[in-house]
């Protein structure tokens, strides 16, 4: 099992850039696929990025290809997603989670294959 806790949200503006942090307990974090979730208010929540166990393979939404960087470092137990130019749109609850798959290049999108989620972390951009 692994526990999760997001930090790093706040206020940005427009085209500004925010680094969120999830940090993980235990020590089976490498046997972990994990991936960056958010929902908007009214909205279900999305995919936002994902990395392999050992950060070979990444997968993103269309929407923050080319603004958003998601890594990881074991070694921490951290993984971290780089925000850059921020639109109005990426307002939202991020959520961080964690895949425990079998297969070590996974890095899903689906949602119902993460088994562990973070509480979230509040990110507002401002127009």
């Amino acid at each position: 099992q692994v526990q999760l806790v997001e930090s790093g949200g706040g206020l940005a503006q427009a085209g500004g850039s925010l680094r969120l942090s999830c940090a993980a307990s235990g020590r089976t974090f490498s046997s972990y696929a994990m991936g960056w979730f958010r929902q908007a208010p009214g909205k279900e929540r999305e995919f936002v990025a994902a990395i392999s166990r050992r950060g070979g393979n990444t997968n993103y939404v269309a929407s923050v290809k080319g603004r958003f960087t998601i890594s990881r470092d074991n070694a921490k137990n951290t993984v971290n997603l780089q925000m850059n130019s921020l639109k109005p749109e990426d307002t939202a609850v991020y959520y961080c989670a964690a895949d425990a798959s079998y297969s070590a290049y996974a890095a899903s999108m689906l949602l119902s294959d993460y088994e562990y989620w973070g509480q979230g972390t509040q990110v507002t951009v401002s127009s």
